[in-house]
Parts: C-alpha cells; sequence; structure tokens
C-alpha cells in the first residue's frame, strides 16, 4: 500500500500539471471506485471546474476545485473536492489526450491543455470522492469542517471519519517528541503497532515502520509504554529521518507503485529490513527475521533491535 513518502510524491508529480487546468472531459469507467456522487453527477460537478489545489493528509490526497469563471464569493459558495485514497495499488498517472489506455483505468480527467489525470487501480481497493465543503475533514487538525451551502454532495461516512480521526503529520510542527513521548506513555500495546494507527500518526505504514524501528534500534515487539527517554528521542528522530529520505528518493517500489509520471521509487535500495528476512542486517550482519505481528509482518534484526 503507498504510505506517506508514496502519496506525497505521487502529489509532487502530478499539482504542477494540474493545477489552475480547467477540467473539460471526465470519464468514469468503473462506477464502483466512486462515493458520495453518481457518475452523471461525478462529471457534470466537475466539468468546467478547475484544480485550484493538491493537498496530502496521510495516505490520502485532496483536490479542490473551483469554477472557472466566477466571481470570488460565488466560487466561495461552491467549494467542491476530490478526495482520493489510493488503498493498496491505485495510481494516479498523467498522460496527454490519446494516449493507450492502460488496463485496469477508472477515471480520467481531461484538461484543457490536452493532459490527463487518469486514475488507476489493479486491485480495485481504491475510492474517490466528491465531497463539497469549505474545508475538507481532518485537513487541519482541530479545525471543524464547515458545509457548503451550495450542493448537499457528500462522502461516505467512513471515509470521511477516517480523515477526521487522523493523528498528527510525523514530519509537520504539530509531531513533537513531547507529543510521542506523551503518546507512548501507559500505553500497552506493541510500539509497531502505535507506530500503524493512523489516529497517533498519519501516513505511517508497515514499510516504514519496520525502517525506523531498525534505525531507533527499538523491537518492534516492545511496549510502548517501555520506551526509555532515549529511545523515544531516537524514534522521533528516525520517523522524521526514514519518511524525509524516502520522499527526497520518490518513495519504495515492490510492484505496482510509481509515481505520476510513471517512474519506480528508488527507496528500496536503502531498506535494511523491509522484505530482507533472512538476508544480513547492513549494521551487524545478522541475519533478518520476519515474523506475524497483529495480523502484520515485522522484519527486525534480532541483534540492533532489542
Amino acid at each position: 500500500m503507498p504510505e506517506l513518502p508514496e502519496v506525497e510524491t505521487i502529489r509532487r508529480t502530478i499539482a504542477p500539471a494540474i493545477v489552475g487546468k480547467e477540467i473539460v472531459r471526465v470519464e468514469v469507467l468503473t462506477p464502483k471506485m466512486l462515493l458520495g456522487a453518481s457518475p452523471a453527477e461525478f462529471c457534470q460537478t466537475l466539468r468546467g471546474r478547475r484544480f485550484q489545489t493538491v493537498e496530502r493528509r496521510g495516505k490520502y490526497l485532496l483536490f479542490q476545485l473551483e469554477e472557472v469563471n466566477q466571481t470570488q464569493a460565488a466560487k466561495a459558495a461552491a467549494n467542491f473536492w476530490l478526495i482520493i485514497h489510493l488503498k493498496m495499488a491505485g495510481r494516479l498517472l498523467l498522460h496527454r489526450t490519446g494516449d493507450p489506455l492502460e488496463k485496469h483505468t477508472h477515471i480520467l480527467w481531461g484538461l484543457a491543455d490536452g493532459t490527463e489525470l487518469r486514475y488507476v487501480d489493479l486491485r480495485h481497493f481504491g475510492r474517490v470522492v466528491l465531497w463539497s465543503g469549505e474545508q475538507v475533514p481532518g485537513l487541519e487538525p482541530g479545525r471543524p469542517a464547515k458545509a457548503s451551502a451550495a450542493g448537499e454532495i457528500t462522502a461516505t461516512p467512513e471515509l470521511v471519519s477516517g480523515l477526521e480521526r487522523l493523528g498528527p503529520e510525523p514530519l509537520s510542527a504539530a509531531f513533537t517528541l513531547d507529543y510521542l513521548r506523551a503518546g507512548l506513555a501507559g500505553r500497552k500495546g506493541r510500539v509497531k503497532s502505535l507506530l500503524l494507527d493512523q489516529t497517533f500518526i498519519a501516513g505511517l505504514g508497515n514499510i516504514y515502520a519496520d525502517e525506523v524501528l531498525h534505525r531507533a534500534g527499538i523491537h518492534p515487539e516492545r511496549e510502548a509504554r517501555q520506551l526509555q527517554l532515549a529511545e523515544v528521542e531516537r524514534l522521533y528522530a528516525a520517523i522524521r529521518e526514514i519518511l524525509t529520505e524516502a520522499i527526497a528518493l520518490r518513495g519504495t517500489t515492490f510492484a505496482t507503485y510509481v509515481d505520476g509520471e510513471g517512474r519506480k521509487g528508488e527507496f528500496a535500495n536503502r531498506l535494511a529490513v523491509y522484505g530482507r528476512d533472512g538476508q544480513a542486517c547492513p549494521r551487524c550482519g545478522t541475519p533478518v527475521v520476519r515474523r506475524r505481528l497483529g495480523g502484520r509482518s515485522a522484519h527486525f534484526c534480532p541483534h540492533c533491535q532489542r
């Protein structure tokens, strides 16, 4: 599943190509991928609008739309957003009008300059939502969303509530050492399970949780409340370092993930433990172990991580 670095990389590659450009054509090839509107309503609402901003919150992509050739007052009264969760294998790809249609293409947006943004999903697990409101729930933690006076199109409660419950962005000012220390204190659960909890930290998944814990020298099965201050400090630094490095290398590609321009991520070449069970730990040479933990796999070095 694309995690924070992959979703952020997609955002960075597609935003310059679509922001400020008018949507002149919309095609919904797989209606089940939509939530919050019928295909006809979806296409009608989006045509004639343009992408105003492209944001990311956790593993969600959020596209703010504005209507072309409207007054500022009219624009403010009719805010619409696209909310996209890529799930296991979703991809957003930039094309030119007329390019061959890739298999498993479900939705496409044709822009006035001939650019096409296409949503492709081999597994069909991702979802695209049309939502109306002044703000997307959870985009700014602590600030409630306000419904729009124009249009009552809303996402399903499950998806909207998922956004509302997200914890702080791990690379933002809201994610502090004090926040992490307080969140770990008193928690009986295993530290890796807590890192995967999107209500605690937004965007971390299995790949980067394993890498973070290895760099911090912390065993994934440790109870969160057992960590000492020095370990919490190492964990905090590792979270920010690993995510920053992964974004710089456009994420990690194992199977289907590519950025908006079709390029694979290169962070797989930096992985210390994830997917490397049986191979030597790059720090000490001990074989990496893979173990089931809470329904997920955990990769770690039994010598370096205590």
